[in-house]
């Protein structure tokens, strides 16, 4: 039955009481104790130190070395974010976390920005000790957690303990792209994992399309950054007025992607992710285009999910075009969703009631503008 209690699983993801359980432990120490709030229902959020690193340019360490010697071989200056400072457009900033790891052997991370964090083009991702691919913790890894930052569109203003990234904690090897289609149309048999704009379930949950018709009547269908914008500080919330920022999309059948820009838009398919379940928006599929269309693609357990207005809600895209101008036009499959199961139902799930900021979102810009009506 949909909705109904489930077994525990002995491989998946971990649901928020279980993260719980790993903090108790001590297999994720902090130099500051961890908030109630940094635990999402199948996520934890990371914070940032209080020192950071310009370094010349991106890196993995590999198999040899750690993440602080790489510093130190491609560092250019500290800087102390205890006070708060200015992250420069275009600029590569390595910050060692709060939080580490010390997993057990049997568990792995992954990681990826949060929704705000991707909304405003801050490229961040996370980076580990050895590591030899971003976004990873292995099987079993014990040690420091660091995040690279690159704004590319904003400068924007940072200070310690800000959560730009989040992990999840994985027993067992995910699930493969095909593995994971079949088991999305499974349960969207009995209980929709996504729904039509008329609200009937839609015909595949796993691809997503792109609305630039306006299919809700909005006059406006996606958002184009400005080149030379303000600063942003992202501790202020529904502050900045978006006309400073962004210039508005009208409904189109097509628009071409410029490689210089950075653009909001919205998918036409409503997305309602179980308790059971989480789901994430593979970042960049060369198979339906060369663009980039979500930084921050993963979805909590209960995303669009029991709403009472409406069946689902819109997934945000972020969507940057690779190297040369692109083509996309109404309708094309732009992205597909993997989901992936739950060890068990989390005590909690996303949405207003723990201050989730996007659950009944339509086009909606990072937390940090000011509502548009």
């Amino acid at each position: 039955m949909p909705g109904a209690a489930r077994e525990p699983l002995r491989r998946g993801v971990f649901a928020s009481q279980q993260i719980w359980e790993l903090i108790r432990s001590g297999r994720i120490p902090a130099s500051a104790p961890i908030a109630e709030e940094q635990v999402q229902p199948a996520s934890m959020d990371l914070r940032l130190g209080p020192v950071a690193y310009r370094v010349r340019a991106s890196f993995l360490p590999g198999k040899l070395a750690t993440v602080d010697e790489k510093i130190r071989e491609l560092g250019m200056t500290e800087i102390d974010l205890r006070s708060g400072t200015v992250f420069e457009k275009r600029c590569v900033y390595v910050v060692p976390l709060m939080e580490e790891l010390w997993l057990p052997d049997d568990v792995s991370g992954k990681a990826n920005p949060k929704s705000t964090t991707g909304r405003l083009d801050i490229f961040t991702r996370l980076i580990t000790d050895y590591g030899t691919e971003f976004e990873r913790a292995p099987e079993g890894y014990k040690g420091k957690l660091y995040a690279e930052i690159v704004p590319r569109t904003f400068t924007v203003a940072v200070r310690e303990g800000m959560r730009l990234n989040q992990l999840r904690f994985i027993r067992g090897r995910p699930p493969a792209l095909r593995e994971s289609a079949t088991l999305g149309r499974q349960f969207h048999k009995e209980d929709p994992l996504a729904y039509a704009p008329d609200d009937t379930p839609a015909a595949d949950p796993v691809h997503i399309s792109i609305d630039l018709a306006g299919t809700t009547g909005s006059p406006v269908v996606g958002y184009k950054a400005k080149s030379h914008a303000p600063l942003i500080d992202l501790a202020r919330v529904n502050h900045y007025d978006p006309e400073e920022f962004w210039e508005p999309i009208p409904p189109s059948k097509r628009i071409i992607l410029n490689p210089d820009d950075f653009y909001i838009l919205v998918s036409k398919e409503k997305v309602s992710v179980p308790p059971h379940l989480a789901a994430e928006m593979v970042a960049y599929d060369p198979a339906v285009g060369e663009f980039r269309i979500h930084y921050a693609g993963f979805f909590d357990p209960g995303f669009g999910y029991g709403l009472e207005a409406s069946k689902g809600t819109h997934a945000v895209l972020e969507v940057r075009s690779h190297e040369v101008p692109f083509v996309i036009e109404d309708g094309q499959v732009v992205g597909r969703l993997v989901y992936e199961r739950l060890m068990e139902t989390p005590d909690k799930i996303y949405g207003t009631t723990i201050g989730s900021s996007y659950q009944c979102q339509g086009l909606s810009l990072s937390k940090q503008f000011r509502r548009l009506p």
